[in-house]
């Protein structure tokens, strides 16, 4: 079972300071009365362990949840879906106001700021579970109609241009200019992309999504749009790359994401 970070610093944050904000209220002055009438005994008259705890926590969890709920939180890429821009082991930041202020673990936008646009690379919650995080491609905005047909992109019936770069079996590289934003994809030598086939309107208030890696992506094609609500943020940068426990981590990925 997935730990839900975000409700556990919420909590250990409300916990901390609601204890702290007690002592400050009630606590505290008591302790300062028994001392002034010398009626407490040594241990009485010390501040109590949890509230010197939450004394301590409470501004540092405070921070962390300010600044990962409204400004930028850490993800790391678990999978090959968005290779080449993105690899196993990257370690992102996502810009969490980037498409307006939303409240932590509801995901309640508070303040519109901006809204997605064709080509950036997005984090969201998977519609089919409403919490697993995943990565892809803004490829169709609301109103659009995507189809995809022999490993070629259409928007509203415009092709995308793709610039062949390089084959290096069994991936062959293309260069794909998504309304300016160009990015290079994957596309597996030898297998068909009929799996992925179709055409889709996208309905409004929704968006269609691919990864980069086209014929190894969990995406829209399969499983359908995504929600306004279930935005998380956008990516714009790898600051760490660390593969696994057993490799060292690593600094030569580190800038943006086109």
């Amino acid at each position: 079972m997935d730990i839900d970070f975000p409700l556990i610093l919420v909590v250990l944050t409300f916990v901390s300071g609601l204890i702290w904000l007690a002592d400050i209220v009630f606590l505290r002055k008591r302790r300062l009365a028994a001392v002034e009438d010398d009626v407490a005994e040594e241990g009485a008259r010390k501040e109590p362990y949890l509230v010197d705890l939450s004394r301590s926590f409470f501004p540092v969890l405070a921070i962390v949840l300010i600044l990962r709920s409204f400004l930028v939180e850490p993800f790391q890429i678990p999978s090959g879906s968005m290779l080449p821009t993105l690899e196993v082991g990257d370690f992102i930041l996502v810009n969490k106001y980037a498409y307006g202020l939303r409240l932590p673990v509801l995901g309640t936008k508070i303040l519109d700021v901006g809204e997605p646009e064709r080509g950036d690379v997005m984090v969201f919650r998977y519609p089919k579970d409403g919490e697993t995080n995943y990565i892809k491609r803004v490829i169709g905005m609301p109103g659009d109609t995507v189809s995809y047909h022999d490993k070629q992109l259409f928007i509203n019936g415009r092709k995308i241009e793709s610039e062949f770069v390089v084959r290096l079996p069994p991936i062959e590289v293309r260069r794909e200019d998504l309304d300016g934003v160009e990015h290079d994809i994957f596309h597996t030598m030898g297998r068909s992309g009929a799996a992925g086939e179709g055409e889709w309107h996208v309905p409004e208030g929704q968006y269609f999504m691919m990864g980069d890696n086209r014929d190894n992506s969990n995406d829209s094609r399969y499983w359908g749009f995504v929600p306004e609500k279930l935005i998380v943020g956008k990516a714009f940068a790898i600051w760490m790359h660390w593969e696994s426990f057993i490799s060292l981590p690593s600094f030569k990925r580190v800038g943006g994401i086109e």
